[in-house]
């Protein structure tokens, strides 16, 4: 049938939504455990049981039933810490991703109504649980930051845990590349925006006269994000959104459309699906403008004499991309690409993160070598013109402490804090008020951890 579920479908969904929730209906509340004044019922074991069957775990029930009673009472003895330390989560905190999970759930089974008639509950039910599952993991995520708040590590600390690991057990680490970039922008032509503004009006009137804005995103967006779901963003916060887009959109009623709003990504035509206090869900419709063929010449030609130049030696490439590049983040590091995330290696990538464009570009390269210009798009899709050279490369190998001192150091931290961890759940398991009925005793953890007592 048309609006039946199949079971990749359904298990999509589970995972979209993140809850044991979803097969609740059927089991009998009845409680298994009680950890201070936290409590695990029945219902939270054969749910995530039943979800983890459907989602292909062939573990003994007996032995599923423990692992997931582990996890549960781990998960308690956060939330009842959480109570001692008076951490609190408010729903808005988890909103956005409250919103993103079901909008994803709805897509995926094609309705709410297929939704709702599946767990057999209405949309405000589900939201609820779902809900209420974020705001939980939310509180716990708060009570693990505050574990390791403090915790830091030494260089001792990473060779040891390096030197404690056999050889053959590390993980393999992909082949990675350092490069620098020149780029140049198209011109600020006013004749172009002219052209996407006068594009946009055009839809807005089809719009208006009564043809979907969903349709027309789907035809003529240039967000490769949503124009597939018919130019839907899903909930955003105000201060996730560009200032001009933001200030359209909460300025709208209900399903209004707006007037043409630049950003930096383009010219938008913008409606509001709905508000909730700071938070607004919006679809839109964005054109970019285009680059004519003269200026897409003149800026290959002005990278191909900059490249000449630097090839003999009679230009520095730092020089060029400080003076010319308008590449904000690499211009100022002499033209070296550098990742704007704390968390990963600060200038080596994988050829495979890289658009297609740069991908081919930087393939063919011998280190010090310089591309030849290219026209590609940089990282919010806007057209851009670039050469590339390639300044080191590593082969795919196992990590030592020479050449991947960051990727150890953060591994021997993770492992730090798991510990950390560890230690913390032994002793906030002595202290605190714990009962476990007769029926999930045999459990092997219970006795080896401490829980029973």
């Amino acid at each position: 049938m048309k609006n039946s579920l199949g079971l990749r479908s359904l298990i999509a969904i589970c995972l979209f939504l993140a809850s044991s929730a979803c097969f609740s209906q059927v089991i009998v509340e009845s409680i298994v455990a009680i950890v201070g004044n936290e409590v695990v019922y029945l219902s939270d074991i054969e749910n995530a049981v039943l979800d983890l069957r459907r989602n292909g775990d062939r573990t003994p029930i007996d032995e599923l039933r423990c692992r997931v009673l582990h996890e549960l009472l781990v998960s308690k003895l956060f939330l009842d810490q959480a109570r001692i330390d008076s951490i609190e989560v408010t729903p808005d905190m988890v909103e956005g991703d409250l919103n993103m999970r079901i909008n994803d759930a709805i897509r995926t089974a094609g309705s709410e109504k297929t939704l709702e008639d599946y767990f057999r509950k209405s949309m405000i039910e589900i939201r609820r649980d779902i809900r209420k599952s974020l705001m939980e993991q939310q509180i716990i995520m708060e009570v693990r930051s505050k574990i390791v708040k403090d915790l830091t590590i030494t260089p001792a600390d990473v060779r040891r845990f390096y030197n404690s690991i056999p050889r053959d057990s590390l993980p393999v680490l992909p082949a990675r590349v350092q490069i620098s970039l020149i780029q140049l922008d198209p011109p600020d032509n006013e004749a172009n925006k002219a052209e996407a503004r006068q594009k946009l009006l055009d839809i807005r009137g089809e719009i208006l006269a009564g043809k979907s804005f969903n349709v027309l995103a789907v035809m003529y967006s240039e967000d490769p994000g949503s124009a597939a779901n018919g130019g839907e963003i899903g909930f955003k916060l105000r201060g996730e959104l560009e200032k001009e887009y933001a200030d359209a959109a909460f300025s709208l009623a209900k399903n209004a459309i707006s007037r043409i709003v630049e950003t930096k990504y383009g010219f938008h035509l913008i409606q509001l699906i709905e508000r909730k206090g700071e938070m607004a869900n919006t679809r839109h419709i964005l054109i970019r403008p285009k680059v004519k063929p003269e200026e897409a010449e003149r800026a290959i030609s002005k990278l191909d004499s900059l490249a000449r130049l630097i090839r003999k030696d009679s230009l520095k490439f730092e020089d060029v991309a400080y003076r010319f590049s308008t590449h904000k983040d690499s211009r100022i590091n002499g033209g070296k690409f550098v990742s704007t995330n704390p968390s990963e290696r600060i200038n080596w990538f994988t050829l495979e993160e890289f658009n297609r464009e740069m991908y081919t570009r930087i393939r063919d390269l011998k280190i010090g070598e310089i591309s030849d210009p290219f026209r590609t798009t940089d990282e919010i899709g806007n057209v851009v013109f670039r050469i590339v050279r390639l300044d080191g490369e590593t082969p795919a190998h196992r990590p030592d402490l020479k050449n991947d001192y960051q990727y150890l150091y953060a591994a021997a931290l993770s492992s730090k804090q798991q510990e950390s961890y560890r230690e913390w759940i032994i002793k906030k398991i002595e202290t605190t008020y714990i009962k476990i009925i007769d029926e999930f005793r045999d459990c092997r953890f219970l006795e080896e951890e401490g829980w029973l007592k």
